[in-house]
């Protein structure tokens, strides 16, 4: 479950950087609240995640998830440049989030961390 809320929380940041850039400066109304309140949604999934994932891995795919998003988001749909080399750089960041997910233990995923025993 830990693993679905980070996957949200990583979307959703994507709608919150997006949202940033229509919200002009934060001057326009309703795409600032939109943007705050996804950015909140958003650090809420991050935080339920991290208490089951590594902070070094949760925070690794959280970033890497909303900055490749974001950058596919902003090439597909707002007319940014699309060159070989960006997509070759966010392959690479897709496949190391993947690497990530793929790399961390079982146990690390099931149980919470107690950082008070340590």
């Amino acid at each position: 479950m830990a693993w679905i809320y980070l996957v949200i929380g990583g979307v959703l940041e994507i709608g919150w950087a997006i949202g940033i850039s229509f919200s002009d400066g934060f001057t326009d109304l309703t795409p600032s609240i939109i943007t705050i309140l996804l950015l909140l949604i958003s650090f809420y999934f991050f935080a339920k995640s991290m208490k089951m994932i590594p902070i070094g891995t949760a925070y690794a795919v959280f970033t890497g998830i909303g900055a490749g998003g974001t950058s596919i988001i902003g090439m597909v749909f707002l007319g940014e440049e699309i060159s070989l080399i960006k997509i070759g750089f966010i392959s690479l960041l897709i496949f190391g989030v993947l690497g990530l997910k793929f790399s961390s233990n079982e146990e690390e995923k099931n149980e919470p961390q107690n950082l008070e025993a340590k």
